[in-house]
């Protein structure tokens, strides 16, 4: 399978082949970015905000996480809905069993939070237009 480039849209995740993983071993994953896009600019009546998509392109899966970003005020960025990552990753725990959207939030986040996603949304903020 080949991952998207910077062009690609983030929710094509959606589209990726399922991936089985263990929801201890979700820690493994090794997000690297995928691509980022802005999708309005800010102005007087609202704010910046676009997509991210990150994924793990290793031996063992092809799994991907998107989700839409919202610019609070000038260089501070945050998730629009912290529950509202896609991902083609479907989590297990220890029984086998697949675990709901909302618990494989819980997992993400800490990987989220220790991406430099942040970073690359505001490198695409500053690129022209």
């Amino acid at each position: 399978m080949t991952l998207p480039g910077a062009m690609t849209p983030a929710w094509i995740v959606y589209a990726w082949a399922p991936v089985l993983w263990q929801a201890a071993r979700a820690p493994q994953l090794h997000l690297v970015h995928l691509g980022t896009s802005v999708l309005t600019f800010g102005d007087a009546d609202g704010p910046c905000s676009g997509q991210t998509l990150w994924g793990d392109h290793s031996a063992a899966c092809a799994a991907g996480v998107a989700w839409d970003w919202i610019e609070l005020r000038q260089g501070v960025v945050a998730m629009s809905d912290p529950l509202g990552m896609i991902t083609n990753l479907r989590l297990t725990d220890a029984q086998g069993e697949v675990l709901s959207q909302t618990q494989i939030a819980v997992y993400l986040h800490p990987l989220v939070h220790a991406l430099p996603w942040q970073s690359e949304v505001k490198r695409a903020l500053c690129k022209p237009s």
